[in-house]
């Protein structure tokens, strides 16, 4: 099974994010690696376009987080190493991640996968902010929380002061290798941060590490997502149902409808073959691609997966 991301284009259009749906497509045909969440195919109808990837149902780090599983140092030692792998695959792909977080790091019964996504190139960034993250997201796996304190409508200033002022707190119980990694990983001058693989590897900590059966998958996970539960908070689900103008499961009865008010005979039409009307987005088959497999599709709201990447020119 794989999942199924869908967006409104008629919203695209609305919300001016029709460069960054095409940048998006154009990025993830061209990625393709054991620790990224792999696009596999799209299309379109008359209101949606939809992206298939790969189905992982074992939750993200987040909603285990707030299950109060306890991640021990074994586990988000090797988590670190496996999205060390993804960054260093993307950084050769020219792109910077930009959003490395508990919420974007999804579970399958292996290993964790990042799923990606892209929302436009913001200056200022370099590669070395992904470091900086998996370093925010491994304290907060091993502690159950950030190692700064801070809200979203904290000043931007502010947070700045808080990053040189505040020493985030390391456990006793924790090794002195792992007390000795983070330090290197939140380190706010960017020139003296750990910000690549061969940095990494070069650490005594890690240097037990067997990187190729990390990357091929061969080292068993410490942390296996129960098969039996649905590894997600259901209301996501529901609020698509919900409130949604347009839910997906509604769509049937709704081109149906739309076919019989135009006076159509009902039978299918192809996209490009409709007249453009102000406002809506006719995709040229020639942008919507994938690999031709056989597929059977798992639809759901992945559109709550969204994280963020940038592209470097």
């Amino acid at each position: 099974m794989y999942a199924m991301k869908y967006m409104n284009k008629l919203k695209c259009v609305e919300r001016n994010e029709v460069r960054n749906v095409f940048k998006e497509l154009q990025i993830m045909q061209n990625l393709e690696h054991p620790f990224l969440v792999n696009f596999w195919y799209s299309f379109q109808d008359e209101e949606d376009m939809f992206m298939v990837v790969d189905l992982l149902l074992g939750g993200d780090l987040r909603y285990h987080l707030q299950q109060n599983v306890h991640f021990t140092e074994s586990t988000v030692k090797h988590y670190v190493c496996e999205i060390a792998l993804a960054l260093h695959y993307l950084r050769n792909k020219r792109i910077i991640h930009r959003d490395i977080k508990p919420d974007n790091i999804l579970l399958d019964e292996h290993a964790p996968e990042l799923f990606q996504s892209f929302e436009g190139t913001r200056p200022g960034y370099s590669f070395a902010v992904d470091w900086w993250s998996l370093g925010i997201t491994a304290y907060e796996l091993l502690r159950g929380q950030r190692p700064y304190i801070m809200r979203a409508n904290t000043p931007a200033n502010e947070i700045l002061q808080t990053f040189h002022k505040a020493h985030p707190c390391y456990t006793a119980a924790w090794s002195t290798g792992i007390k000795s990694l983070l330090p290197k990983l939140l380190c706010v001058d960017a020139q003296k941060r750990i910000s690549s693989l061969s940095e990494l590897q070069d650490l005594e900590y890690l240097s037990d590490v067997n990187w190729d059966a990390v990357l091929n998958k061969q080292i068993p996970p410490g942390f296996l997502p129960d098969r039996r539960r649905l590894n997600c908070d259901p209301t996501f689900e529901l609020e698509e149902m919900i409130l949604e103008s347009k839910p997906l499961h509604k769509k049937k009865k709704r081109l149906a409808r739309k076919t019989r008010e135009s006076g159509s005979d009902g039978s299918p039409q192809v996209v490009k073959e409709y007249p453009q009307k102000a406002g809506e987005l006719v995709i040229d088959e020639g942008i919507m691609f994938g690999y031709k497999r056989s597929i059977s599709v798992f639809a759901s709201k992945a559109v709550s997966w969204l994280i963020t990447l940038c592209q470097i020119s």
